[in-house]
């Protein structure tokens, strides 16, 4: 890209809305003057309105409001910042594992690692609540979108079928959030543009009810997606369908009780025979140029951010300013000052072959291995993944150093490389060859050399799990990993700080599942509480 990543941005700071009514009355969500708001007619005569509507969905996944980092934000009741969308799946799917843990104090955010969490805990309501408004506002174009509206408001054919395109595309985005819904909730109140847009108090889908939607939507879609690389960075194609559908399969037998690891080879086998391709640098993936220095190229579905455009306390400027205190040198991440919060524990270094994996990048000066007091950000290796230059050093956009340009790959092809091998040592069909040349691959490029290259023997489960956290650290997959592998609670697999003790402990199983926000359930009765909370 620059372009359409460029468009999504730039309407992400513009009040593109049209008036909404909560269809779930669970969330605390702000509400724009309905008065000061075309009506979602006038909006739509405009042929134009449609693709911005569309960068506006989105958008929804980087930004947090109308005004950019603070000030009129979707989501009230809590830090502005802190309701953004892939910085709250961060903090659900990363700190709740072995591979992060956090120094602050901020309200309950240390209760992610220890997982004492409750269901009136703020960041977890933040993040049910901007699930659901991305959700309600894919619902609002879809509903805008039907054949019968588009014929009524004399639209030409062309833009029609331009439209209908979109759809897909919109279609895909809502299955994304029902599918972390599901992933980090089990059920939620299912709603569609079909339902009412008035006060409506929706029933709550089984995990079973919300799984065959997910499939549904995304198979339905799929047809009218564009070809793998075909459609402008960073939208959705086939493989961003396909991935996700991956997803749901690989993590079936948790959601539904059935394992579906033949229908996860068989997405998983288009996508890794589709026009993607490993990019040769491990560290690139992670810079501010990663939408253009070749990075792009792994990716199957990413999130822009960009350090004029998205000005956000969340996303990428999160985990590139978080990771950074003690002896680090700002200026070599690009930006004006750490924030001296996130780091590792030891049970994730201890993974790695110290000094010859690439994607080792521990910063251990005046850095303590071990972890005996979480308050302190020197204790624990901090991270250096995460950096707001390009491959020539030079900082982002942002000359302020505040805001970040990395895009976040939400899923890439190395990914998709370990899943075919799982799937298919869990039984899923597939070659052997060709899951362990897949591994291979990802280990080909860790290393530089071919001497680390494994054998048939040595591809096991135990070994496609530790080489997930290897490759795949910190990008928001590990706690859906733990709980696949049966390693999330309980005892089998503890780590520092696990269940609030210094040397970890075991955590009760319930806690596979957060709870459904205490203000949910409060806005709609109709929702009843996961197990244990």
């Amino acid at each position: 890209m620059k372009n359409f990543k460029y468009t999504i941005l730039k309407l992400a700071l513009s009040v593109f809305a049209v008036t909404m009514v909560s269809c779930s009355a669970d969330l605390d969500q702000s509400n724009p003057n309905s008065e000061s708001l075309l009506s979602a007619e006038e909006v739509f005569q405009d042929p134009d309105s449609y693709i911005r509507f569309l960068a506006k969905l989105y958008a929804g996944l980087a930004t947090t409001g109308q005004s950019g980092p603070a000030g009129n934000p979707d989501i009230t009741g809590i830090d502005e910042g802190e309701s953004q969308y892939v910085r709250g799946l961060w903090v659900m799917q990363e700190l709740t594992t072995d591979e992060a843990i956090i120094a602050w104090n901020d309200k309950t955010i240390k209760d992610f690692h220890y997982q004492t969490w409750t269901s009136s805990d703020l960041f977890i309501n933040a993040t049910f609540s901007r699930l659901d408004f991305q959700v309600k506002n894919c619902n609002e174009f879809l509903r805008q979108t039907t054949d019968e509206k588009l014929q009524s408001r004399g639209l030409a054919a062309a833009d029609i079928a331009d439209i209908q395109g979109y759809r897909a595309e919109a279609r895909y985005l809502r299955a994304l959030s029902y599918w972390h819904f599901l992933d980090l909730f089990g059920t939620v109140g299912l709603v569609t543009e079909n339902d009412p847009t008035d006060f409506f108090l929706p029933e709550q889908a089984s995990k079973q009810e919300l799984f065959d939607f997910i499939e549904a939507e995304l198979i339905a879609a799929v047809d009218a997606l564009p070809e793998v690389g075909t459609n402008e960075y960073p939208r959705a194609d086939k493989g961003a369908a396909w991935m996700v559908l991956s997803k749901l399969y690989m993590n079936a037998e948790v959601y539904t009780g059935t394992p579906r690891y033949t229908d996860a080879i068989n997405y998983l086998t288009k996508i890794n025979t589709a026009n993607y391709m490993l990019h040769d640098s491990y560290e690139e993936l992670f810079l501010a140029d990663n939408n253009m220095n070749g990075s792009q190229n792994e990716f199957i579905f990413s999130v822009a951010f960009d350090g004029i455009n998205t000005q956000t306390f969340g996303g990428t400027t999160f985990l590139t300013h978080a990771p950074v205190g003690g002896t680090m040198d700002p200026d070599n991440f690009g930006i004006n000052g750490g924030w001296a919060g996130i780091r590792t524990t030891s049970a994730l270094v201890n993974k790695f072959q110290m000094g010859i994996d690439s994607r080792e990048q521990f910063y251990t000066d005046g850095q303590s291995l071990e972890i005996e007091d979480v308050g302190s950000f020197t204790d624990g290796y901090a991270i250096s993944k995460w950096k707001n230059v390009d491959v020539n050093g030079e900082p982002g956009s942002d000359t302020n150093g505040d805001f970040t340009d990395n895009d976040f790959p939400m899923f890439r092809l190395a990914d998709a490389y370990l899943m075919y091998a799982e799937a298919f040592l869990r039984g899923g069909g597939g070659n052997a060859a060709d899951a362990l040349m897949y591994v291979n691959k990802v280990r080909t490029r860790a290393f530089g050399v071919t001497t680390q290259n494994i054998s048939s023997g040595g591809l096991t489960l135990d070994f496609i799990l530790d080489e997930r956290a290897r490759e795949l650290h910190w990008e928001g997959h590990r706690r859906t990993d733990l709980i696949r592998f049966g390693k999330f609670t309980g005892g089998s697999y503890i780590w520092p700080w696990k269940g609030n003790v210094p040397n970890g402990a075991p955590t009760p199983s319930f806690r596979n599942l957060f709870p459904i926000p205490a203000n949910a359930i409060a806005g709609n009765p109709k929702l009843q509480q996961n197990p244990g909370y």
